[in-house]
């Protein structure tokens, strides 16, 4: 037998559009139809529509397609704004009204939450903010393509390692997203042009940042034009050849830290100021950040003499917030660096009523520290996409009489929501979305978890 490995044949497709009847949306809003009893996933195909698709990928019982022409448009279906949506895996719902985007998630959550049989008493209404130019977090894409002879600077487009060809983004905080075009002109003169693959956008209250990673030394030329572009674009540049937080300031030459306000009341007259880096997590919608704080020291309703429990805590978003209203917080998160920057914040804002622990929370050693043996009467979860199944255990003796979870992947929530009503007696009390992410599939969501 030759152990030469088989050489994957590249699969064939029909060429020709086939029509196809859309009966329901998926999850992540593509439209549904079934031909030859085969499901068949359309991309920017919504439920009711009769459209002309061509295959993307095909399989015997599942496929995958492009609608390439709308025969019968729904009533919800709307002209999206960007040029470049049909290509460009930044978004994937810019033809669909707000409403029905709203409803698909919402209906993403619910059903997610009815399948683990677990029924929030309440939904709450969906938290809302700006549809455009929210998205202050992003990594785009950099490729010089030989055949077009330029640079394109962008999200890659959907299915693909490609980069979308635009001009500028719609999603992105304008300081960045109206100068697409200009930013891959700039990179197309340089001679490094090839070595520079990503560009890390960070914007704060106060400064729009811009780190363009690269894999050689820049010549000084190049470091000259980057440096004279930033400045005319009013943006600080920096430069990074290793690890995210290995990072050479280029322009200007001083350049105070990134930050961004917090309200920690429903008056907004006072504040907390929280720094980061640009390679730090925090969250892309400021907007919708300042009311999740708010909404989730309302649902906890934070007494003077609450201690409560912060697990994943971050960057302090919300311990330093609900320092403000109770007695104590303990906060723990995973990451050392975070766990650091979280402290000096809390200096920062002269806050002393917080402890930071740095622990693996999906290691049994930590799970079984000091902090996991005390009392809490109020606790807060903000896991990543996996959720927090491992840490729920610990919870149980702890007695919280009250828990928010914050969540964005409905899957997860719900799942550790049913270990939550099953195992350790709580109600599911309320539950609901936050628009985080406009004209895209992902879902932010917050439950209210009451003893």
């Amino acid at each position: 037998m030759s152990t030469k490995k088989r050489r994957r044949r590249k699969q064939r497709l029909p060429e020709e559009a086939v029509e196809a009847e859309i009966s329901a949306l998926s999850s992540e809003g593509r439209g549904i139809a079934h031909i030859e009893d085969r499901t068949v996933f359309i991309d920017q195909a919504l439920q009711g529509e009769r459209v002309l698709f061509k295959y993307t990928r095909l399989n015997k019982k599942i496929a995958e397609g492009r609608a390439v022409d709308i025969l019968q448009a729904s009533e919800q279906r709307v002209e999206p704004r960007c040029e470049a949506f049909d290509m460009c895996g930044g978004c994937s719902l810019q033809h669909m009204s707000s409403a029905t985007q709203i409803q698909l998630k919402q209906t993403m959550l619910l059903d997610q939450l009815k399948h683990n049989a677990v029924i929030p008493q309440q939904v709450l209404d969906p938290l809302l903010g700006p549809e455009y130019g929210y998205r202050h977090k992003a990594r785009l894409g950099v490729r010089y393509v030989h055949k077009k002879e330029r640079v394109l600077v962008g999200f890659r487009e959907r299915n693909s390692s490609f980069i979308t060809e635009t001009r500028r983004c719609e999603v992105l905080h304008p300081s960045v997203g109206e100068i697409i075009d200009d930013l891959a002109d700039c990179i197309n003169r340089l001679e490094a042009k090839r070595n520079i693959p990503q560009i890390e956008v960070a914007v704060g209250d106060n400064q729009t940042v811009l780190v363009f990673r690269h894999l050689e030394v820049l010549p000084d030329t190049d470091r000259a034009m980057l440096a004279d572009f930033c400045t005319s674009k009013s943006l600080v540049c920096y430069l990074q050849a290793g690890k995210p937080d290995d990072l050479e300031l280029l322009v200007p030459e001083q350049a105070e830290a990134l930050y961004y306000r917090l309200p920690v009341d429903d008056d907004q007259e006072s504040s907390i100021k929280i720094e980061f880096q640009p390679s730090d997590f925090t969250q892309v919608n400021p907007d919708i950040n300042k009311r999740m704080v708010l909404d989730t020291i309302s649902y906890l309703a934070l007494k003077e003499t609450d201690t409560v429990l912060d697990l994943f805590s971050g960057l302090g978003n919300f311990s330093l917030a609900m320092a403000k209203h109770c007695q104590h917080v303990t906060a723990v998160e995973g990451s050392l660096v975070m766990v650091k920057k979280a402290r000096h914040n809390a200096e920062l804002n002269n806050i002393s009523n917080t402890e930071f622990i740095y622990a693996d929370l999906y290691n049994d050693d930590a799970l079984a520290e000091n902090w996991t043996k005390q009392r809490y009467d109020k606790i807060l979860l903000d896991p990543p996409r996996s959720g927090a199944v491992q840490v729920l255990p610990v919870l149980r003796k702890m007695q919280a009489s009250t828990i928010v979870y914050v969540s964005c992947h409905p899957a997860t929530l719900a799942r550790d929501a049913a270990v939550l009503v099953n195992e350790l007696s709580y109600k599911l009390k309320s539950a609901g979305i936050m628009n985080m992410f406009p004209h895209t599939g992902h879902v932010e969501s917050i439950a209210v978890f009451e003893k």
